[in-house]
Formats: C-alpha cells, sequence, structure tokens
C-alpha cells in the first residue's frame, strides 16, 4: 500500500510523520519537520493535542470526512479513494489526512497450528488488530456517509457481543521506503487525556517483539483511512449506485496510557485482506 504519511513534510527518516515534497508555501515547523503552516496546526491538533477524535463518551467531533484520489489502478474490479479530514481549529478548516480513534491494540501473539506455521501470517509486522466499541465505529461510519454520501460495509470487522466491541484489522507501513508506526507512552497516566505527555518507544512492529509488551494496550490509535468500492475500469460507482464501501485502516501512530485484560484478544483467522 502506498506511503500516506503528510504529503507536504520535509522527512526525517524512520519517523512517523515523514515523507514527501517540499511545497512552495508558508512553511514551519513541526517536530523539526518543515510543514506548511495549515498542516502543522491540523497535525498538533491530531497528534499533539488528541482532538476531535471518535471515542467512547468523547464529544461529536469538529471534523467532516471527504474521498480524494478516487480512481481505478488499472487492473481489479475496484476503486480507491483516500479519505480527507477536514477540522474546523479556531476558526479557520485545516485539511489532514488522518484520523484518532479510541483503540485497544492487541500485541498478544498468535497461535501457532500443528504444523507450526503462524495462523495468522505476518501478525504484528503488516498488520494488527485493533479493538473499539461499536458505537465509536458506527459514529465514524456515520461521519464517513454524511462526508462522502457512501455508506460503509462492516464486512471484516469481527464483533465480540459480550463486550460490545469491533476487531478491526489495521495494515502497517513495513516496507523499507515507508515510515513505520510509532508507539508512544504516557508518561504521566493519571492525568487527564489532554494533559498527558508521550514518549516514543518505538515502531509498532519493534515493540510488537518486546516481551513485556505483548498485551493489549489502551489508548488513541491514528489513522489513515482508505475507501473501496467495486467497480469495472470503464464505470466510475458513485454513492446510491452501487454496493457500500469498503474502509481500509493504516495504523500510523498510537498513544498509550496503559494494558488491559478485560478484551479477548483474537486467536483465529476470520481476515478479509490477508
Amino acid at each position: 500500500m502506498a506511503n500516506e504519511a503528510p504529503a507536504n513534510v520535509i522527512p526525517i527518516p524512520n519517523d512517523e510523520e515523514s515523507v514527501a515534497s517540499n511545497a512552495d508555501k508558508d512553511m514551519v515547523k513541526w517536530r523539526g519537520n518543515l510543514v506548511p503552516r495549515e498542516e502543522a496546526k491540523a497535525l498538533r491538533h491530531v497528534f499533539d493535542d488528541l482532538k476531535d477524535h471518535f471515542g467512547h463518551q468523547q464529544p461529536d467531533p469538529h471534523v467532516r470526512a471527504n474521498v480524494t484520489s478516487f480512481k481505478h489502478p488499472g487492473h481489479g474490479l475496484m476503486w480507491h479513494g483516500n479519505l480527507d479530514f477536514t477540522y474546523q481549529i479556531e476558526g479557520e478548516h485545516c485539511n489532514l489526512g488522518y484520523i484518532g480513534m479510541d483503540v485497544c491494540i492487541d500485541l498478544i501473539p498468535k497461535k501457532c497450528q500443528k504444523q507450526g506455521e503462524p495462523t495468522l501470517k505476518d501478525y504484528g509486522k503488516t498488520w494488527v488488530y485493533v479493538y473499539t466499541p461499536q458505537e465509536t465505529l458506527d459514529k465514524f461510519i456515520k461521519y464517513v456517509k454524511i462526508g462522502t454520501g457512501w455508506g460503509v460495509s462492516t464486512d471484516g470487522t469481527v464483533h465480540d457481543p459480550n463486550r460490545n466491541l469491533v476487531a478491526i484489522e489495521a495494515r502497517l507501513h513495513h516496507q523499507t521506503d515507508q515510515p513505520k508506526p510509532s508507539f508512544w507512552v504516557a508518561k504521566n497516566r493519571d492525568a487527564s487525556i489532554g494533559d498527558m505527555s508521550f514518549s516514543r518507544i518505538g515502531s509498532v512492529q519493534e515493540v510488537n517483539e518486546t516481551s513485556a509488551q505483548q498485551r493489549v494496550h489502551r489508548g488513541i490509535g491514528i489513522f489513515s483511512v482508505s475507501l473501496e468500492v467495486e467497480g469495472t475500469p470503464n464505470f466510475k460507482p458513485t454513492p446510491g449506485t452501487r454496493d457500500d464501501a469498503n474502509l481500509c485502516f493504516t495504523l500510523v501512530s498510537v498513544r498509550t496510557w496503559g494494558i488491559t485484560d478485560c478484551v479477548a484478544p483474537i486467536v483465529h483467522a476470520p481476515s478479509k485482506w490477508f
């Protein structure tokens, strides 16, 4: 999957917010990177201040979802687009390709088959399960529907009716030319979310290899989201004329403040994409 990190950041290798091209705009620094002023404002809002994320008992986010770059790749039967999010920050509309969501990220090792092969291929390297309350996902889907017109299929998710949680398969950037998703832990776990500060302890893949961290972690995941709709190359699908769209979540960063034993991790493979 193509790198979807911020599009106008002057890159620093192996960091979550690295990538791409230098633009002739009003540039400011964000974490040592030069980015357009408006984008820096949105990055601070989402990554640093953890504002306008979707979560249990959280106020409705001031954000609108839009679909961009909706096109057919030239092969297959799916059209692809990226979701862009417009945040209202201090009276200004700022666009960013990322959204935050309350999640539990599952880094528990998975069972193996009798032959010794993993039942969940490349788990913790190219993808992980994240768990979120059903109502949180429902609210996000509602925002997508309002902003893009597309209904959203829940195929590929796994519902735990006992805890009313949904498991989402979140992809991870893992190629050498892609910034791996970063894993941050709270320094002051007793503080409110808005007052927490975090330290980066490595990538999700690195943390997944550490036995002491192989637990289910509570926090906020920050995602890029793409949209897929079935259709032929010669016929561009539009909302209302085709089936519901599928959403693909890519985890780009996670802020955690503890572990939980209240989530039953998935140990089998009901995967749709992998």
